[in-house]
């Protein structure tokens, strides 16, 4: 077992939410411990897609944690966007979440979350017709 395999890095959601709002305050905690002082922690908010085809990423924010102490936390702020909302779909889906990363030692860690009005995750193809038909 190697030095790094004792390295660990972690993104916390506040109260372990799992979704969220549009213009809404995200206040990421970050927590880190490694066998050696770290490089930069970028902290990312980001959108990608999954399913069928290529898969398309997009860091919407960023933050650093820079000359970080060889353990630590420390909490980032970011205000999410109006949009794209979170969807699921047969084909395809669009997920919202936040990643820190560490060049040296290469270490990352993810978390995911829906962004969406009311906090719901939008699922295609579950959509009601109005009432009386199309027009």
């Amino acid at each position: 077992m190697t030095e790094a395999s004792h390295d660990q890095l972690t993104v916390f959601l506040p109260g372990n939410r799992t979704a969220f709002v549009p213009g809404e305050r995200l206040e990421v905690t970050v927590l880190w411990a490694f066998s050696r002082v770290p490089g930069t922690i970028d902290v990312r908010l980001f959108w990608i897609t999954r399913g069928k085809g290529t898969e398309d990423i997009e860091i919407v924010d960023r933050a650093a944690i820079r000359a970080p102490a060889i353990a630590g936390e420390e909490r980032c702020v970011f205000i999410l966007p109006e949009a794209p909302w979170s969807f699921s779909g047969k084909l395809i889906s669009l997920v919202w979440g936040v990643e820190a990363v560490v060049a040296s030692p290469e270490h990352a860690a993810r978390c995911e979350f829906v962004l969406a009005p009311d906090a719901i995750e939008i699922r295609l193809g579950e959509i009601a017709p109005p009432p009386g038909g199309l027009r």
